[in-house]
């Protein structure tokens, strides 16, 4: 079946599948999940820059004196990196007017929003929060931006890397490309389902349409976007070819113990003969003659 497999799908067109159901992903869920958290939360997003950002949650309280009256303020900060030798970090906590060139703020503040730092050998590398910024309310970052997972990732690649390209592409395709290089991605994907036994009902015309729609209006629900098809069988039918490309099983779990114990036997037969056989054709010791004087 993997041989078999392999001459009808190779695993670079497999690739290629994966990689566009990737960057499509977020256009593909049910209308309900557009309303999950988990999924579509501007923490999600990836690009252009400051994404990523990091949420912070403050409680505000209208009386200090009563702690029942309060509300929760959400506050996002680009997540920044600095690297520098340690030895100008060390001089930089101890100055307070470069810190405030640099980042806006003083010492003491830099401190505070210090994510994680890395010290190796003379080398310190310091991740931090950096400016605020209001995911919420830029133009450019729509619902279908708010999501960075993957259908499946590709082999030999790591995650954090895929979904960064992902989120690239889709953001190309929704405010940098025509509305053509959308819809010939559908078409492709119209075209996947079908080689894949996937049933479906999704137009890409209508699709495309629907997603310009609503990335214009990115406060409405997704109550009528037209994607439907079967995603369960979809992700199954990925899910078994991963296990057939990568993971093979050669021995079904019923005979694999059986098949092992009687290589072992036969191994262990072929030993004892070759024992048996070889102390047989020993030779045997003759007593040396006397010599005649």
């Amino acid at each position: 079946m993997n041989a078999k497999l392999k001459q009808e799908l190779s695993g670079k067109n497999f690739n290629v599948d994966k990689t566009l159901l990737n960057v499509l992903n977020p256009f593909l869920y049910p209308y309900n999940s557009y309303k999950s958290e988990t999924l579509f939360n501007v923490t999600n997003i990836l690009y252009p820059k400051p994404y990523p950002v990091m949420e912070v949650k403050d409680t505000v309280f209208y009386d200090p004196a009563n702690k029942e009256y309060f509300s929760l303020q959400t506050t996002y900060y680009s997540i920044d990196t600095l690297k520098m030798l340690t030895s100008d970090y060390e001089k930089l906590k101890s100055a307070t007017n470069p810190v405030s060139e640099l980042f806006g703020f003083d010492e003491k503040e830099l401190q505070k929003r210090i994510i994680l730092k890395t010290t190796r050998k003379d080398s310190t590398e310091i991740i931090f929060k950096g400016s605020e910024v209001n995911p919420l309310y830029d133009d450019n970052i729509c619902i279908f931006l708010e999501n960075n997972r993957l259908i499946s990732p590709i082999n030999d690649q790591t995650v954090a890397k895929q979904q960064r390209q992902n989120a690239i592409e889709r953001y190309q395709l929704l405010y940098k490309l025509n509305k053509d290089s959308l819809l010939q991605s559908f078409k492709k994907l119209d075209t996947l389902l079908k080689k894949y036994n996937i049933e479906s009902s999704i137009n890409p015309a209508a699709l495309t349409k629907d997603v310009f729609y609503f990335r214009d209006k990115n406060q409405e629900q997704l109550n009528d976007i037209r994607n439907n098809f079967d995603r369960n069988a979809l992700v199954e039918k990925i899910n078994t070819l991963n296990r057939l490309f990568y993971q093979p099983g050669y021995f079904h779990s019923s005979i694999r113990e059986i098949f092992f114990i009687v290589l072992f036997s036969t191994w262990l037969f072929g030993f004892v003969i070759f024992v048996f056989a070889n102390f047989i054709r020993k030779p045997k010791h003759s007593e040396p003659k006397p010599i005649n004087q």
